[in-house]
């Protein structure tokens, strides 16, 4: 990964790691500029509350407000275009950011879970070219070492860096890229046989050559 990009501390994974201001966050990522009456609707909360959340995330520059777009009885805010890894190995021996840490990572992959299930949903809404372009593929049980499983994810990485440097295209669209590789302990104590990949596609193959880290 990149090491010249900006660690999340200790400090801010505690302000960040609540259900509520993760979804805020995530709004801000995928939908764009918002006020914290529009969220606060959306989410089913007031605006006070909202905007009290709103404000925590900005002392931690998660998001910004919009200077040019905001009143004065109403700010927009946006998500801050300044990504920041998450190395979980710094935090998991210390007692102060472990519960935050296994909040963050439990709300993460609920989030990632019902983007995936809500673009199944949304399938009638989307082009069939959007349907045929995307995946949700499984290779569980594939043989690596660590070192492969780190070659592995670098490139993967260098890819969607590389796909997504430049100006933006025509017809571009906000697209979710979840990828996930970790080893699996087997519960029964022997390594795991038989390594068969499987990938699934979208249900209804098109004729031509056919998922979703925030």
């Amino acid at each position: 990964m990149n090491d010249s990009r900006r660690r999340i501390d200790a400090r801010s994974l505690r302000a960040l790691a609540h259900p509520l201001r993760m979804r805020l966050l995530e709004m801000l990522r995928l939908d764009g500029p918002s006020t914290g009456t529009h969220l606060a609707a959306r989410v089913g909360e007031s605006t006070g509350t909202v905007s009290w959340h709103l404000r925590h995330l900005a002392e931690h520059d998660f998001i910004e407000d919009v200077p040019e777009r905001g009143t004065r009885r109403e700010r927009w805010w946006r998500a801050v275009v300044d990504p920041r890894d998450l190395h979980t190995s710094e935090f998991r021996q210390d007692p102060e950011a472990r519960g935050a840490l296994d909040v963050y990572i439990h709300e993460s992959f609920r989030q990632q879970g019902e983007r995936l299930l809500q673009s199944f949903s949304d399938a009638d809404e989307m082009g069939p070219e959007w349907v045929r372009a995307r995946t949700v593929s499984d290779w569980s049980g594939v043989r690596l070492t660590a070192e492969q499983l780190a070659d592995l994810n670098r490139r993967v990485v260098e890819l969607v860096h590389e796909a997504t440097r430049g100006p933006e295209q025509p017809g571009a669209a906000t697209v979710v890229l979840q990828y996930q590789s970790f080893p699996r302990r087997p519960k029964d104590g022997t390594a795991s046989a038989d390594p068969s990949p499987t990938a699934e596609a979208e249900a209804d193959p098109p004729s031509e050559p056919d998922e979703d880290p925030s």
